[in-house]
């Protein structure tokens, strides 16, 4: 089923997201939800919360970028209770979009290697290494369920100079191609 995506402004995409038991009702159902949601926006990651669901879960699936950036190759993964746990190399720009922001983009500086420990949707336990986009994929889907979003990594002067795109993001007012949720108050 493809739900609607939460838009900025959102209470939830503030929120610190709770684990996901092994044994969490419909876990199946909302993975598969996830990603058929996420392909009818046209998305490359989507993370619970923007579904209006705090749970520590995000998916990925790269492999539009896989001409450009051959390490996305094949990368469709579910990302379940995730921690980053090292993050290394020298920072660099790369221009950013995200589903809950729509028709924003804004370039974000992050460091170009993680190593990450997750569970995958079989509740198997991984510890990984990622780098170049596709570290970036997950450390902006990773950030969701921390209870941050991309704006939140660009300078102060950035924000404000796009606030009215933010406030109208908030009210509703975007030309966004999917199904949004409007600001829950």
């Amino acid at each position: 089923m493809i739900l609607p995506i939460v838009l900025y402004g959102d209470p939830i995409l503030k929120k610190n997201t709770t684990h996901v038991a092994p044994d969490h009702e419909g876990l199946q159902t909302l993975i598969k939800d996830m990603f058929e949601t996420m392909y009818a926006a046209d998305g490359v990651g989507l993370a619970a919360p923007q579904i209006g669901q705090s749970l520590n879960i995000f998916i990925v699936d790269a492999t539009p970028f896989q001409e450009e950036y051959p390490e996305t190759k094949d990368l469709k993964k579910v990302f379940i209770n995730a921690e980053i746990i090292e993050e290394s190399g020298e920072p660099w720009y790369f221009n950013e979009g995200c589903l809950s922001f729509p028709e924003l983009r804004e370039d974000v500086l992050r460091k170009p290697v993680i190593k990450i420990q997750y569970f995958d949707e079989d509740f198997v336990k991984n510890e990984e290494v990622f780098d170049g986009l596709t570290a970036r994929i997950i450390q902006h889907e990773y950030d969701h369920v921390k209870g941050k979003v991309f704006v939140d990594k660009i300078s102060f002067l950035k924000r404000r100079l796009i606030k009215n795109k933010l406030n109208d993001i908030a009210k509703g007012k975007t030309n966004a191609k999917y199904r949004v949720k409007r600001t829950a108050k």
